[in-house]
């Protein structure tokens, strides 16, 4: 097989593949073979077919086009890997030439998308610059107020509702005629603004039994958007009462024994938390001095398929100036992931098994759910490699982090290695997490090089050709 490749823009290459008339036989064979053993032709017998029998009734262009389908995935496969490219999607093939005669040449063309190749320089002397660490006595007080709620109880009251009041009411949605929705007994906490707009007002200065009516557009449903007239009936009032600020309060909401030590333990998350903020800040400022340094070309075709999508999901495909946000993110992060991607490779990061159950189990965190349905999720969805390539990215770019000089307003080099997010990483595991985590290590790493876990492996990618032999001029 003969290959050649020609850069049509930074991120797209044409291919161009030639395939020797020995090279395809084996497939032209195994094609005679499976139209043979699907065809009944009367005086032969199933998988018994002669060649000339099946070229006479079924035209030799049916035997190429199946051995072409068949040979053309593997035939590209080994093309891209013979000129080191990375494809991104499938590719656009036409075939050029076909062996519709015996002893004839197979040719096709292929273009797609590419990895672009840059040259990545050296990051280590980046340096960046965040805003001073503050400690915010309101962040205190407001961690304070959320444990106190969490420990408050709710009790009926006899007065008119207000806000943070927890309400049972019933509620009644018609547009016209057309009841749109109609529900009894429901729990809202005004002012929380989950449910439709104008609630909280309409609830505010209301008492039990009463009934208010408004307008509001609905937020969900066939009708979303559409004002409709809304009747409420406030049956019950209760207001969550929070325990008193003292010692007991402490014991029972914490492991110190003085409302003193919570309190400076609360001072303590606040500054941690703050300290995680100005990490994250130096980390987004590093990432973004390091894209000013490479010139990173990205496909437009992929990058405009994403912005469609996503304006395609938010119905907002006539949203110009949302588009054009859109765009700029997409491009600034596939830039970032191109950019990573490549700094993996450079640096040869590798991701062990911990690192890759470590992501695991704080991303399924993240979207609430179990490690263990969450790991099963995404190996069945074959997402495995995707998570060991962030994971890879992560390490990457926390090693550029790492060398870079972080500074805050005030001159003063800031330690990223003092930011604990929370203290999340001092938690010991309980016995449940731990047969969960053990579910986890169940996941194998692959070797893959970056990027592999957007593609289809060459060998198996759903490459079809645009042109198709006609059966009736191929018949021998």
């Amino acid at each position: 097989m003969k290959s050649a490749v020609e850069t049509l823009t930074p991120t797209r290459v044409k291919l161009t593949v030639e395939v020797p008339a020995a090279d395809l036989k084996p497939r032209l064979d195994a094609a005679y073979k499976t139209i043979g053993a699907n065809v009944q032709v009367p005086g032969f017998r199933k998988g018994k077919v002669p060649n000339r029998i099946i070229d006479q009734r079924f035209g030799r262009g049916a035997v190429v086009q199946e051995a072409v389908n068949d040979a053309l995935p593997e035939f590209y496969g080994q093309a891209l890997a013979e000129h080191d490219i990375t494809p991104l999607g499938q590719p656009e093939v036409n075939v050029t030439s076909l062996p519709l005669e015996d002893g004839q040449d197979f040719a096709f063309e292929a273009e797609v998308d590419v990895v672009p190749r840059f040259e990545l320089p050296d990051f280590s002397s980046i340096a960046v610059q965040v805003e001073t660490l503050v400690l915010d006595e309101d962040d205190v007080q407001t961690r304070l107020d959320a444990l106190r709620a969490r420990f408050g109880t709710l009790v009926p009251v006899e007065r008119a509702a207000q806000d943070g009041d927890h309400t049972t009411i019933d509620l009644d949605a018609t547009i016209g005629e057309d009841q749109i929705d109609s529900v009894t007994g429901v729990s809202y906490e005004i002012g929380s603004g989950t449910m439709l707009e104008g609630l909280d007002t309409a609830l505010t200065g209301v008492s039990v039994g009463e009934t208010v009516t408004f307008s509001s557009p609905l937020a969900g449903g066939d009708r979303a958007g559409e004002s409709a007239d809304i009747t409420v009936t406030l049956q019950s009032v209760k207001e969550r009462q929070l325990p008193e600020l003292d010692d007991e309060f402490a014991q029972l909401a914490s492991p110190h024994d003085t409302l003193e030590e919570l309190q400076e333990d609360l001072r303590k998350q606040a500054e941690q938390g703050a300290r995680f903020e100005q990490g994250i800040a130096a980390r987004d400022k590093v990432l973004d001095a390091m894209l000013e340094l490479v010139d990173i070309p990205v496909p437009a075709t992929l990058v405009e398929a994403e912005v469609h999508r996503h304006l395609e999901e938010e119905s907002r495909l006539e949203d110009d100036a949302h588009r054009a946000e859109v765009t700029e993110s997409t491009t600034k992060a596939m830039r970032t992931q191109f950019l990573l991607d490549a700094l993996v490779a450079r640096d040869d990061v590798e991701v062990d098994q911990g690192e890759l159950i470590e992501y695991i189990m704080m991303t399924a965190q993240q979207y609430g759910m179990n490690p263990q349905q969450f790991a099963q999720s995404i190996d069945q969805q074959k997402q495995v490699p995707a998570m060991v390539a962030e994971v890879g990215r992560r390490k990457a770019l926390a090693s550029v982090l790492e060398a870079a000089t972080v500074t805050d307003a005030d001159g003063n080099v800031v330690d990223l290695d003092a930011i604990d997010p929370e203290g999340e990483d001092d938690d010991e595991l309980d016995d449940d997490e731990l047969d969960e985590l053990d579910d986890v290590e169940d996941l194998e790493i692959d070797d893959e090089e970056p990027g592999d876990e957007d593609d289809e492996s060459a060998d198996e990618a759903d490459v079809e050709p645009d042109v198709e032999p006609d059966a009736d001029d191929a018949k021998a």
